[in-house]
């Protein structure tokens, strides 16, 4: 998929609305439109990556920004005492339907464990 086929590209663009949470100069925070957690909000580089480990190895500055920028989140949305998960999911074995790199915040509720049995 190139980037102009990219869903997250369009949002950055502006051609694809979001509910945007945060917009810094090289990263976007905006809600998920299908929510796993009361609290599920998605923190994006603007420069596109397919993956977390395509950003990380060309980028390592921009995947910590994700990381600071998911943590500034957390405290201005109310949730960061109560606690939160940050998820990459990276390929498509993990989960990933959007090719470009992002950064899930899950918070709101008890999360849990992320496996309860280990899977052959």
């Amino acid at each position: 998929m190139g980037m102009t086929d990219c869903l997250f590209c369009k949002i950055v663009a502006g051609d694809v609305p979001a509910t945007v949470v945060a917009d810094a100069e090289e990263v976007l925070a905006f809600r998920d439109i299908d929510p796993k957690a009361p609290q599920h909000i998605l923190v994006i580089p603007k420069r596109h990556y397919d993956t977390a480990f395509d950003m990380a190895r060309d980028d390592p500055r921009l995947a910590g920004e994700l990381l600071r920028e998911a943590g500034e989140i957390a405290v201005a949305q109310e949730f960061a005492d109560a606690g939160y998960r940050l998820l990459f999911n990276t390929g498509p074995d993990s989960g990933q339907e959007v090719m470009h790199a992002h950064l899930h915040i899950l918070a709101g509720r008890p999360l849990g464990p992320m496996l309860t049995e280990p899977q052959e």
